[in-house]
């Protein structure tokens, strides 16, 4: 391999870097006192400057104002939600109307499927993929077994072909026809968590639509990551965390996408609680339940509004950065690793050594196989200053994330595995 030539490429394409001074907006962690090489912000995002700050705000406004906060804090909490609405629809594909920021992922998974999976005797059965994030599954399983059924009976799991890592988008569109009438919910992640695979979510949604079910998305390891349009794709529902991509700190609030078509129907079922009450009623504490006619009505209790003060600060970034940039410097990037890693394992001992199993449709994660010695390697990696994300039993994924990795970053990424025989 031709580090030399790497090194100059990586510079060439860093000084190109419309996004570069945007690495500047974050804090990175050390190791042995040097700025450590982050390519995990598919498992945690780095902690924005501003979130301190952002925080201590409410923290001040809290100790000054008391509850009086809720109206006259400077961003006064009884609708400290609504300020997030604009920049999610942004990186959502979404109006304003159908996002909302709210509680944390499986919940709001729980949530969005008691409105919309609702089994019966002859359609029951449920799509999700196989490897999918390991709550997504006992989310599912759990929602069968409520149902009065069990995950044997009513729930389908699409696998990789045999000596494949990634699952064929057809075999998700053959067991949807399959299934036909059959078919109640597909719910799959929209970026697949362990292979960075992305799916087709306009293709499957209009495959669920086409025999009258619902198609419904988890989108951790999409949000902030690839160019999404949950509108126009006509997706009934979509959940989200924020700790990844977003980097809104550590079981940060997460955030759900419903359809316009379901959000704007009063008669759309939904778990009722105080703060989907329409805000000018509220707090007249009536008996009856009246929804607010938008994604907002999900919403059953208070924001938790020192964890929205960290979403503040990191949505505010993408709001300058702007997701056209990232997913186009993500394509850029996560390029240039694959590129580096295809000439790395011309190299017989490289090629034995790992496989690249995540696919061309990908956002900016890649997932490299290990066939032997993946744990050194990642000590490797680690003793070297790289922070990497170790999945049993013999997986690491790296993730620039365009926002604070830079094409140097992946060229000693690169270098640093070269440097490893065993």
């Amino acid at each position: 391999m031709n580090l030399d030539k790497a090194l100059h490429t990586s510079k060439q394409l860093d000084s190109e870097d419309e996004l570069s001074e945007y690495c500047k907006s974050f804090l990175f962690p050390k190791i042995n006192d040097k700025k450590a090489i982050y390519l995990c912000g598919n498992s945690l995002g780095l902690q924005p400057v501003r979130t301190k700050e952002s925080v201590l705000q409410e923290l001040e406004d809290w100790s000054n104002l008391g509850v009086e906060g809720h109206v006259h804090a400077r961003s006064p909490w009884l609708t400290y939600h609504e300020q997030f609405s604009e920049t999610l629809a942004h990186i959502t594909g979404a109006k304003t109307s159908e996002v909302v920021a709210m509680n944390a992922l499986t919940v709001n998974l729980h949530i969005l499927m008691a409105t919309f999976y609702k089994p019966t005797l002859t359609r029951h059965r449920i799509i999700c993929e196989a490897k999918a994030f390991p709550s997504d599954i006992y989310a599912l399983q759990s929602q069968t077994v409520f149902h009065n059924s069990t995950p044997e009976k009513s729930l389908r799991i699409i696998a990789p072909r045999e000596g494949s890592e990634i699952i064929d988008e057809e075999d998700v569109l053959k067991a949807i026809s399959e299934e036909g009438e059959a078919l109640a919910l597909v719910m799959i992640g929209g970026v697949n968590y362990y292979s960075g695979q992305v799916f087709d979510m306009e293709k499957i949604t209009k495959a669920a639509h086409a025999v009258g079910a619902i198609a419904g998305f988890d989108l951790a390891h999409a949000i902030g990551n690839i160019e999404l349009k949950l509108n126009e794709w006509k997706v009934d529902f979509a959940a989200w965390c924020s700790y990844k991509y977003l980097n809104s700190g550590p079981g940060g609030v997460a955030g759900i996408f419903i359809h316009e078509k379901h959000s704007s129907n009063p008669d759309t079922f939904k778990l009722a609680g105080w703060w989907g009450h329409q805000l000018n009623t509220r707090f007249k504490m009536g008996d009856t339940f009246l929804p607010t006619p938008t994604a907002e009505s999900w919403q059953m209790s208070n924001a938790p509004v020192l964890s929205m003060a960290a979403h503040r600060a990191s949505l505010e970034i993408f709001a300058s950065a702007t997701m056209p940039a990232i997913v186009s410097k993500s394509k850029k990037l996560t390029g240039f690793l694959f590129s580096l890693l295809e000439e790395l394992q011309q190299e017989q001992y490289f090629k034995d050594l790992f496989t690249v199993i995540t696919p061309e449709q990908r956002g900016c994660q890649l997932s490299l196989l290990f066939h032997k010695n993946g744990k050194e390697v990642f000590e490797h990696l680690s003793l070297n200053g790289v922070i990497a994300d170790w999945r049993e039993p013999n997986v690491i994924r790296i993730a620039p994330v365009p926002l604070y990795n830079s094409f140097n970053d992946v060229y000693t990424f690169v270098s640093i595995i070269h440097s490893f025989k065993k």
